[in-house]
């Protein structure tokens, strides 16, 4: 089977018959992206007991994408969902430093990215998305920026609801980050919702009899 893959502003064929070496690099590079499932988003623990891998981060980060990408006119709605799909990928090297971790450690990311693109064949097109996020000048790089702490914001919620008294005070310093007024809209509504109303909003007999209201059993003494 001939597959196609795009790098930079040229389209060129793989095959393993073609070219094995660029194979066996993409396989590396499926291996290698599984080791976002393993890596751990370190700022979590000071939340309490909150665990999260940056694999997880990035899953609803690029689900924000694909939203926003839908509310936003004259964006690139391709170009962000890849952004949000890659933004994290460099942890997959480095780990991921949260903000205490900074004051102290600083990692060569540009490094990281140019090493793991460098045998790939769609490797350009990683940096490049790569770098423009980086430099937030583009309204899809500070989309990208915001879907970061938008699902950020999203934890954040989820551990008020459950009665994390923590999360309350790192709420703040999230919603200051949100460039896009799109985003900052987003985010109020966030903070409106409860968390569970996707499932647990309507609360009627179902939650009694896993049946619809008509069909429950009729109560006691009822002579229906």
């Amino acid at each position: 089977m001939r597959g196609r893959f795009r790098t930079g502003e040229r389209t060129g064929a793989l095959t393993a018959n073609d070219d094995p070496r660029a194979l066996a690099a993409v396989t590396n590079f499926l291996f290698e992206v599984g080791m976002l499932r393993r890596t751990p988003r370190s700022g979590m623990p000071f939340l309490g007991n909150t665990q999260a891998s940056v694999a997880e981060h990035m899953l609803r980060a690029t689900y924000l994408a694909f939203t926003l990408g839908r509310m936003v006119d004259g964006v690139d709605r391709h170009k962000l969902v890849l952004m949000c799909l890659l933004h994290d990928l460099p942890e997959a090297r480095t780990g991921d430093l949260n903000y205490e971790n900074k004051k102290y450690v600083t990692v060569d990311e540009e490094k990281a990215i140019r090493e793991l693109a460098a045998p790939l064949p769609f490797g350009p097109e990683i940096e490049s998305l790569l770098a423009e996020f980086a430099g937030r000048e583009t309204l899809e790089s500070r989309l990208a920026h915001d879907c970061d702490q938008l699902e950020l914001l999203l934890v954040l919620k989820e551990e008020q609801d459950r009665g994390n008294p923590q999360a309350k005070d790192w709420i703040p310093f999230a919603l200051k980050r949100l460039k896009e007024l799109v985003s900052q809209q987003l985010a109020a509504a966030i903070l409106e919702a409860h968390s569970s109303d996707w499932w647990w909003g309507d609360r009627d007999d179902w939650w009694v009899w896993a049946k619809s209201p008509a069909a429950s059993p009729p109560a006691s003494g009822d002579p229906t």
